[in-house]
């Protein structure tokens, strides 16, 4: 009532009113309109926004071994920091190549006797001399820096190559530990499936000390569950840091670990292991970066000149002969200085370099020998569970079952026998991942796939 009484008021103070009260009625009217526009675009806002995905929400990037080591060279930090050392060892080997930058020189002149000063008998001496390597210095520099880059490009080769074994084995042991946790999911199962019918509404002859026991075993496998997903998570999260992955990427591994009969050919591998090993040709490139700088020791022993070429540029009244035209030739003498420490210093760097080249090919040698052998023995014991203790272990489960089913085997002994098998399940995945895992280490060790 009150609203409205307000309103006649002021309808009829409007009337009573010029011209400036109707322009304030018409902005109460826009006002109103604009406040209502503004609440539907609110509403219209929020309900686009509740149409709009998630961006919470995990991604999911599935992998096969292939795409992770496409995208490890791709986004891996420490390749890409890797690669920066090539730019800037290139970079040196520009400024190797360069000439040395000419001087300029002036220099005033004047002569002071027979009533002269500088404004009277003044002159001006510009001069341009420019600094010579000789001996072959700056062939020897342009030698070192290439090899210098040649020594970056390849230990960056041989990043690439130990980098490349840890993406894989961290790959392989996420897929292993995926199979564990199958497995052991499985015998949780079985065992809160037997726990549920020894029930005592269901089977009340079971002891409480068999239920206690049963109930400990499921503990037990929990333990073992949890155990495999802090694993998963683990191995994750180092194949995510090594793939440039943000952390709330799910990883979806597609490769499965497989067996894959690998029989390499030793001499072979021994013969190709010095041209394929990017660290082995890296002491090869260092030996020879090293013999380079010995050469360029040696050089420096010869002083290089200085030839300048100047005018004199003089006044009417002196105090020589006009625009005179001057040469020089500047030559350190090498009494003293020879560069007898520098050339010491790169005579035991060479002999130095020498030594590593011997050592890392040694060391390479021994490291290819013993891939090898890790290799036989952990083929070995895979074949050895492919040729019947896998099938034997399940067996006797289902024979377990079957006995169990009749009546004519306990419960504790049905669970120890599904324990029995799922451990020989777990044990072979165990010796499968360490048989890849040898191939990779034999893979790495001759710088080259294994067929």
């Amino acid at each position: 009532m009150g609203v409205h009484v307000s309103v006649l008021a002021n309808n009829r103070n409007t009337e009573r009113q010029s011209g400036r009260g109707r322009g304030a009625g018409w902005g109460s009217i826009l006002l109103w309109t604009a406040i209502l526009i503004g609440a539907w675009n609110l509403q219209t806002a929020a309900a686009a926004s509740d149409t709009q995905p998630d961006p919470s929400a995990s991604p999911v990037l599935r992998l096969s071994l292939d795409d992770a080591m496409a995208l490890f060279l791709e986004r891996n930090f420490e390749v890409i920091v890797a690669k920066y050392g090539i730019e800037s060892s290139k970079a040196r080997q520009i400024t190797a190549s360069l000439f040395p930058n000419p001087e300029v020189s002036v220099g005033v002149f004047s002569s002071v006797t027979q009533i002269c000063n500088p404004s009277l008998c003044g002159g001006v001496f510009p001069q341009v001399s420019q600094l010579f390597l000789i001996a072959g210095k700056r062939g020897f520099r342009i030698e070192s820096a290439a090899l210098d880059t040649a020594v970056v490009e390849a230990v960056f080769e041989d990043t690439i190559r130990q980098l490349s074994f840890t993406v894989k084995d961290v790959y392989f042991r996420v897929q292993t530990a995926q199979e564990h946790l199958a497995v052991d999911q499985r015998i949780r199962d079985r065992l809160r499936k037997i726990v549920a019918g020894t029930s005592p509404d269901i089977r009340p002859v079971v002891s409480e000390r068999k239920r206690t026991r049963l109930a400990l075993l499921g503990f037990k496998a929990e333990k073992e569950v949890i155990k495999d997903q802090r694993e998963i998570e683990g191995a994750s999260f180092d194949l995510r840091v090594l793939l440039g992955v943000r952390p709330e990427t799910t990883l979806e591994l597609t490769t499965q670990l497989t067996y894959r009969m690998v029989e390499p050919d030793m001499p072979v591998l021994r013969r190709e292991v010095m041209e394929k090993r990017p660290d082995l040709r890296a002491k090869h490139l260092l030996r020879a970066k090293r013999a380079t700088e010995l050469k360029l020791a040696k050089a420096i022993q010869y002083p290089d000149p200085t030839l300048g070429v100047g005018v004199m540029i003089q006044g009417p009244r002196g105090p020589d002969n006009q625009q005179q035209w001057a040469f020089g030739l500047s030559l350190p003498l090498p009494v003293f200085n020879r560069n007898q420490g520098g050339i010491m210093h790169a005579s035991v760097a060479v002999q130095s370099a020498e030594t590593q080249l011997r050592a890392t090919l040694n060391e390479v040698l021994n490291e290819l020998d013993l891939a090898h052998r890790k290799l036989v023995q952990s083929r070995r014991l895979v074949e050895t569970y492919q040729a019947g203790v896998l099938n034997q272990a399940l067996a006797l489960l289902e024979l377990s079952e079957d006995e169990y089913e009749a009546g004519t085997l306990g419960i504790l002994e049905l669970v120890d026998a599904a324990r029995t098998a799922s451990e020989t399940k777990e044990d072979y995945l165990d010796a499968l991942y360490r048989y890849q895992r040898d191939v990779l280490a034999l893979e790495i060790a001759a710088g080259q796939p294994i067929k």
